[in-house]
């Protein structure tokens, strides 16, 4: 069966009477959206301040590649594990962006028996958490223009207006685009363009934001750009700050669902890891941390972008650090990385294995040795790897001071990986160090990109072209201090994605930087990489359909 069809026969419980008998909630402090999802209010955290922390376990992976990863799924199947050999545990991830659901990647929610449902509503609009970040990026964008339109008492310069427009969908020819065309009623003609919604820097406002009060502070904090004279503008000086918090409102507030074993699962914000800093609302993490003794989380894409981010960016801010780290990879992924044509992946190849373990290797020793976390490997499991390349990677990675298991949770949900969580709570039991941060809050903003370039991507050096230093100079003047969001392609340690394996000695070339003033961090576009994704030539949906009797088919 497909993804879609195992969860519409899922069985789900009631998510009023699972947060009851799990969390200890009242039916009050939930805002039911249906009877399969609930929004949980803000002040349950005043009554669980007193609570102490149970223990957070980061879930990454190995370079993405076409074969697929699972790193959702593998996710979702360690939390169930962990329910299933008797530990309190939740899940913690992302919520999916209709843009790849209709694109290339199709659904977010999990795979196989391990997913969260209801999956359909998950994937599309689900709480409409997604629509109100573009609401309120998009508020603050027609505030800009009808300030100008009506006087522009900020002096605002048209051609350093720093703020664009957001939509949830790829869509390529609104990248760039010119606006206020048709006459003076419509304002003042303008280059500008659109980002997908969830690289908005209100996506990573309402992901780092811990209350409202901090929320509206955020986000009135947001340049939007200079007057001719040169002063940065915010959006507190449009006094559009507080009807962006009034749209967001609701939306702060985390989404609880289910698993398909029924095990509570927070799915909340969503930022992608390739453009913006790829994890969950820090909210919901913190909450998860004070209900359960042990928080399942992911961080998008590979460990060189997703759990970097995680650690150097939400850690950061938010106070708190992983306990262990989850390195989710599959025999055929490593293949890729050795090599071997995505057509030729289900046939065993011990040399192109052992050569693509070097990915493998670079980001084990990444977390290992630059962020002080202990790991575990999850050989995430297909039905066409041999005993032979499983055995390999096991040796392989105990070789590298590791363990890597075997997990079969897409075909067998939590108990296909409970090795991996007796494991994973091995690993915990053992551990007496402290994760650590890549780089301190006083390096320039220039050697912060260029640890992250070096010390995790392998790369000899970072170069700009004049403009980008002295944009990096300027910023450095007044947000020095802040980390830096490495918007980099995911598919490879270097900046040209078709580079496999663990390239090293590259150049990484700095594009563009953006000052995320509100978030509190920079962004470096690095490369090609683009903050509006296209759609390929046969778009995932092409395959999504609707039944007369309203059921949906092909979403993954």
């Amino acid at each position: 069966m497909s993804d879609i069809e195992i969860a519409q026969q899922a069985k789900m419980e009631e998510i009023s009477s699972l947060a009851q008998q799990h969390l200890s909630l009242d039916p009050l402090q939930l805002d039911s959206y249906g009877r399969y999802k609930a929004k949980i209010s803000l002040d349950v955290m005043s009554d669980l301040a007193d609570k102490a922390d149970g223990k957070l376990i980061l879930v990454t992976a190995v370079s993405p590649t076409p074969a697929g990863e699972g790193k959702t799924t593998t996710t979702i199947g360690l939390s169930d594990a962990l329910n299933r050999i008797g530990k309190k545990s939740m899940v913690c991830v992302r919520e999916p962006s209709m843009g790849p659901c209709f694109g290339m990647k199709g659904g977010a929610a999990g795979g196989g028996y391990a997913q969260v449902v209801p999956m359909e509503d998950i994937n599309l609009h689900f709480t409409g958490d997604l629509h109100a970040i573009g609401a309120a990026h998009n508020l603050l964008a027609a505030m800009i223009d009808n300030h100008i339109h009506h006087g522009n008492t900020l002096d605002l310069d048209v051609r350093k207006i720093t703020w664009g427009r957001v939509m949830d969908m790829n869509d390529r020819a609104l990248r760039q685009i010119n606006v206020g065309l048709g006459g003076t009623a419509n304002g003042f003609p303008r280059e500008d363009g659109f980002d997908i919604v969830v690289a908005s820097e209100v996506m990573a406002i309402f992901c780092l934001s811990n209350s409202l009060k901090e929320l509206k502070q955020r986000l009135g904090n947001i340049l939007i750009g200079y007057s001719r004279d040169g002063t940065a503008r915010l959006a507190k000086d449009l006094k559009a700050h507080g009807a962006m918090a009034a749209l967001l409102k609701d939306a702060l507030k985390p989404n609880l669902v289910q698993t398909l074993e029924n095990n509570l699962a927070f799915v909340h914000g969503g930022p992608f890891a390739n453009i913006a800093h790829g994890c969950n609302s820090v909210i919901a993490t913190k909450m998860a941390l004070k209900m359960t003794d042990y928080v399942v989380t992911e961080a998008g894409f590979g460990a060189d972008l997703g759990a970097e981010k995680f650690i150097d960016i939400k850690c950061r801010k938010a106070g708190i650090k992983p306990d262990v780290a989850v390195i989710v990879a599959t025999v055929k992924a490593l293949k890729y990385h050795g090599g071997v044509d995505v057509q030729d992946l289900a046939k065993e190849d011990l040399t192109a294995l052992e050569r693509g373990m070097s990915n493998l290797k670079r980001h084990l020793n990444n977390l290992q040795q630059h962020f002080n976390l202990p790991c575990v490997v999850a050989i995430n499991h297909f039905d066409q790897d041999s005993d032979a390349e499983i055995n390999l990677i096991q040796t392989t990675v105990e070789s590298y001071g590791a363990k890597a298991v075997v997990a079969k949770h897409w075909a067998q949900g939590g108990a296909g990986a409970e090795d991996l969580a007796h494991t994973v709570l091995e690993a915990l039991d053992k551990n007496n160090q402290e994760c650590q941060f890549l780089y301190s809050d006083n390096d320039s903003l220039w050697d912060k990109m260029s640890a992250v370039a070096k010390k995790i991507y392998g790369a000899s050096e970072i170069v700009a072209d004049k403009k980008v230093l002295a944009k990096i100079a300027k910023f450095s003047e007044t947000h020095g201090h802040i980390p830096v969001c490495m918007a980099k392609t995911p598919y490879s340690f270097s900046g040209d994605q078709t580079l496999r394996g663990a390239v090293s000695g590259h150049v990484i070339t700095i594009r563009d930087v953006r000052l995320s003033r509100g978030a509190e961090f920079m962004v470096a576009l690095c490369g090609d990489i683009m903050t509006m994704p296209g759609l390929p030539k046969h778009p995932a949906g092409e395959q999504i359909d609707l039944s007369d009797d309203g059921t949906i088919s092909g979403l993954f």
